[in-house]
């Protein structure tokens, strides 16, 4: 299972470990990931995905996952993300 945000595509990060004599060896950022359960408004079901806590506080602040995912471009999604995406333009679509 790769260490992605499925929201925001964040991922893990390279960087050096420095100690006190200014040896560097490699490391790894890995993101805080969660396994949540975010509601949908519109479809009325809930999903599970496999969020960062920084893409967590995003989608509360943005009003929910609904609108999250209608204003994010498809390219920054997960597989299971675009699928939640189209199926909300597909219920937009029939609802107008």
């Amino acid at each position: 299972m790769a260490r992605v945000c499925e929201l925001t595509g964040k991922g893990r990060q390279v960087g050096h470990n420095v100690s006190h004599a200014n040896n560097k060896t490699k490391r790894t950022f890995l993101p805080n990931l969660q396994n949540v359960t975010l509601m949908s408004e519109a479809l009325g079901r809930s999903v599970k995905l496999r969020v960062s806590t920084h893409g967590l506080r995003s989608v509360e602040h943005n009003g929910g996952l609904d609108n999250w995912l209608a204003k994010t471009n498809e390219a920054d999604l997960s597989p299971a993300a675009r699928k939640i995406k189209r199926e909300l333009a597909k219920k937009a679509k029939t609802a107008a």
